[in-house]
This record gives structure tokens, sequence and C-alpha cells, in this order.
């Protein structure tokens, strides 16, 4: 192998962690990552990262640490990263996961709500210009408005514009609030990377109509994004173990031109969220607060649907119609 000369994205490289697997060819220039441990075993960085820190994993904060660099290496693979992508990662922990971004040539925004997990985190990624480490609580972040001032620092003002992805390990316990508060901002991120518990996962996908888990953040994530299911992940891969297998899915971020084309966005969703709060009712009786019983059967008519439809029967284009008739009745 011939000795490269490589242009360097980081401000320090510490000695010893330099490998030719830290080279990347990027456009018309060589790249050396600051990889912290170039392919080492995750389970033994892990424990060791653990130690340092005297840190138990919090039960309360649904903290479980990734074992195994392959699925690390796998949902890197997943997000399809590029060197020089602007990654946002949620709750980076040991930073097993951080570390195959880097290798991958990924500028990183690591979110922390644990101060601790932010101090090892700092500790082992704080000299390497490639990672910016945040300690907050990420559902209280803003996360749309910070993106988007990183990406215009990074790229300008170009067209189109860039977008960043997301990639996590989530706590089973946030992940309907994170997808709820991510899905929307197709104009930030272009893709998502969660490891959720694997029903979770499966039910985000899979769920139609008629199925028992079909609900309105079934509807939400369908109009927002095009879902993946892409690999389990057994619970021994993790520390502790959680009782559950996990799952990778994949969400590709649809912009506002692409979304189903409705008068509001907020009504509709008001519309959604209505009709399934009485999910066996028929959908003239759980919509009547908005409109009256004779207006939505008519509109359920219009558009080819029976009188008597219940929210769980209808799919995705059949509540945006529904929505822009008893709205806008010129529109059908």
């Amino acid at each position: 192998m011939a000795l490269c000369v490589g242009v360097s994205s980081c401000a320090h490289i510490p000695g010893g962690a330099f490998s030719y697997s830290d080279v990347r060819y990027c456009g018309p220039r060589l790249r050396i990552v600051c990889a912290i441990q170039s392919r080492e075993d995750a389970a033994r960085n892990t424990l060791k990262a653990l130690k340092s820190q005297n840190h138990r994993p919090k039960k309360w904060l649904g903290q479980h640490y990734m074992l195994n660099d392959q699925v690390n290496i796998d949902m890197v693979e997943a997000a399809k990263i590029q060197p020089g992508d602007l990654v946002l990662e949620i709750g980076p922990g040991t930073g097993s996961l951080t570390n195959a971004l880097v290798e991958a040539g990924a500028d990183i925004i690591a979110v922390e709500k644990d101060p601790d997990m932010a101090a090892l985190i700092t500790e082992r990624f704080g000299h390497c210009g490639q990672v910016e480490i945040i300690n907050e609580d990420f559902v209280k972040w803003p996360a749309a408005l910070y993106m988007q001032q990183a990406l215009r620092k990074r790229f300008g003002e170009s067209e189109p514009p860039p977008r960043a992805k997301v990639i996590a390990n989530l706590p089973f316990n946030i992940t309907t609030q994170v997808v709820k508060q991510l899905l929307p901002l197709g104009c930030t991120f272009s893709h998502i990377i969660l490891l959720l518990q694997d029903e979770a996962a499966i039910r985000l996908v899979d769920a139609s109509p008629d199925a028992e888990e079909y609900r309105p953040i079934s509807i939400l994530i369908n109009f927002f994004s095009v879902p993946e299911y892409k690999f389990r992940v057994e619970r021994d891969n993790f520390l502790p173990p959680p009782k559950v297998d996990a799952g990778v899915v994949s969400f590709a971020l649809k912009q506002e031109s692409e979304y189903p084309q409705v008068s509001s966005i907020k009504s509709f969703f008001t519309m959604v969220n209505s009709a399934f709060n009485g999910k066996r009712k028929m959908l003239r009786k759980s919509l009547q607060h908005l409109h009256s019983p004779e207006a939505t059967k008519s509109a359920l008519t219009s558009i080819g649907l029976l009188e008597t439809a219940r929210p769980e029967e209808l799919t995705l284009d059949q509540f945006v119609a529904l929505h822009n008739t008893l709205n806008d009745p010129e529109t059908i």
C-alpha cells in the first residue's frame, strides 16, 4: 500500500489513532477523518468509557449502550453517509455510533441530555473538528433552527439547499415524540435513521387501514416521509440488554412540494386526530365538533366512501380527499 497524504478535517489527530482506514477519497482530494478508535471493538470501548466516568446506565433515561460495531456500521450505511455530510446524532452515549460516523467522514452535531455522558463524549471527541457536542434535552432543543444555521455556515446559500441527516439509537420511551418532532422538517433533513423498539419500528412502517396499530402517527409518517424497515437488532447487543429486541427504520423525508395537497396542514391533522379520538366511531360522529354530521356524510359519499365509514378504514389519500371536501368542496 502506498503512503498517502491527506487533508485533515480535524484540529488535531491524536497519536496512535491514525490508520490507513482513516483515509477517504473526497472529490478531488484525499481527506483524513479523525477516527478515535479505528474498527476497535465496541463492547470493549463501551465498557472502558463507562468505567472511566464511573457511570452506570440510568434506567429513567432509557440508556442502553451498543456493544456491536457491525450494528453501528450498518446504521451508517443505511443512512448512506458520504464524506462531508452533516449529521445530527441524538443521544450519542459512549460514542460508538459517533465513531462510526466519524470514520465515514461525516461532520456530527451530537445532542446528549445526560451531563455525565456529555462529559464522556467531550473527552473522547472534543479535540476532533468533526464533532460538536451539545448538552441539551433534544425534545426541548430547537433542532430546525440550529441545524439550518449549521447548514448555512457550512454550505452557504447554495442551490438546491443542502440537507442534513439524522441518526440515533433512541431511548424507547421518547420514540413517538422524536418522530413527531422530526418528520415535518423535510426542508432541513433528507433522511432519518432510528434504532427503536422492534415492535414499534414495524408498527410505524407497516401499519395500514384496519390494522390494530393504525392511528394518527401512521398518517403523519406517510404524509411527511417514505418509511422503510431496515433490520432487526437482538437485545443482547446492548448494555444493559433491554427486555425486547430493537429494529432500525429509515424515513426518507419529503419536501414541502411533495406533501399531499391539503388546504391547511394544521387543519388536516386536527381532523385526523379528532377522527381517531373515537377510532371505532363513525366519522360523522367523531368529527361532529368540527363539521355537522350531514356535511361529513355528504363529503364521504362524494369521495366514494360509505357514510358509515370509520377512521380506521381510510387511507392517507382518502383522509386528504375528505379534508379537502369538507373545507373546500371546489377542490374535489
